[in-house]
C-alpha cells in the first residue's frame, strides 16, 4: 500500500442569514465561486446560518468526512464556541480541527486573499 492522499479540506462560508452587514462589501458569489473553482478545496459553500439547530446537524453530517473543515464566518473566538459540540460529537478538537476564519467586512478579493493564505499555512499548494 502507498503512502495515503491528504484529504482536501472542506470550505463552508456562513453568511448569518444573508443580511449581516459584515459581508455588504462582498460579492458572497463571486467570493464562494472563486474559492471552490481557484483554490485547493474539496468543496466550497455557502450556509445560511451555522450558528442554528440545522447548522449543528449539517455539521455533524458534514464532519463524518473526516477532512479538515475550514469555515469562513464570524469572529474565530464565537466559531469556536458556537462548533465546539459538533466538532466533539464527531471525535474531533475544534480547537485543532476547525479552522475559523473571520471574513467579515472585508471585498471579496480581501476574503479570498485570506481563504488562501489560510490553506497555504495549512499545506495546501495554491
Amino acid at each position: 500500500m502507498g503512502e495515503e492522499e491528504k484529504k482536501l479540506p472542506g470550505f463552508i462560508m456562513c453568511v448569518c442569514t444573508g443580511k449581516c452587514p459584515g459581508f455588504s462589501q462582498m460579492d458572497i458569489w463571486d467570493f464562494i465561486n472563486q474559492v471552490r473553482v481557484e483554490l485547493p478545496v474539496e468543496y466550497g459553500f455557502i450556509h445560511p446560518q451555522l450558528c442554528e439547530e440545522d447548522g449543528d446537524r449539517f455539521l455533524a453530517d458534514m464532519l463524518q468526512a473526516d477532512r479538515p473543515m475550514v469555515i469562513g464566518a464570524c469572529a474565530k473566538n464565537m466559531q469556536i464556541k458556537m462548533f465546539r459540540d459538533a466538532f466533539k460529537a464527531a471525535g474531533l478538537d475544534v480547537n485543532k480541527d476547525l479552522v475559523a476564519l473571520d471574513i467579515r467586512d472585508m471585498t471579496t478579493e480581501k476574503a479570498v486573499q485570506k481563504v488562501s493564505e489560510a490553506l497555504e499555512a495549512m499545506g495546501g499548494e495554491v
